[in-house]
């Protein structure tokens, strides 16, 4: 697992556009959001509202940064819209590095139907719950990153709807 004050390796990353992406990024903090798989309703809830506020989060010097377990194809499908960066880790190797874990009791929460349900309704039911090679059972987890690479803080969601708001993400910002 990744904790608070690590200082990470550099990665030099894809995104779905195949534009190299540098983390840590020398010029700004970095936000690395871990999130399920393409076509999710939680995470595409989520995601909806850092892309409303996304203003704020630059202004903040916060680069957003977003995996998923997805193929690039599939994200194309549901992600290729996102005005930052989206990074496809099919085989979950960048997962695995950050410690990011699945488990049943991402779905086997109160809180994760209603977002289910949320996240349906803005995709007009158009999510998924995974294909073969994704899994509807992955964690999310946040990381906040500083330009030297430091963590800064981070967050191991124990839901699949367990993630930073856009208030917190700007709190820990700020502090």
């Amino acid at each position: 697992m990744i904790s608070v004050g690590d200082k990470l390796a550099p990665l030099t990353l894809t995104n779905l556009d195949g534009e190299t992406v540098q983390i840590p990024d020398p010029n700004q903090r970095v936000h690395l959001q871990f999130r399920r798989h393409a076509g999710c309703p939680i995470c595409n809830t989520h995601l909806h509202s850092v892309t409303q506020r996304l203003d704020e989060i630059k202004t903040a010097g916060i680069r957003e940064v977003v995996f998923f377990h997805s193929t690039a194809q599939l994200l194309r499908d549901y992600q290729e819209a996102l005005p930052y960066d989206v990074i496809p880790d099919p085989d979950r190797t960048v997962y695995r590095e950050f410690g990011v874990e699945k488990s049943w009791k991402a779905i086997l929460n109160p809180k994760v139907l209603s977002s289910v349900a949320k996240g349906f309704a803005q995709q007009s039911g158009k999510g998924t719950i995974g294909t073969a090679t994704e899994s509807h059972l992955g964690l999310p987890a946040d990381f906040l990153i500083d330009t030297d690479g430091t963590v800064l803080a981070a967050k191991y969601g124990e839901h699949g709807a367990d993630q930073w708001s856009v208030d917190e993400l700007l709190a820990l910002a700020n502090a």
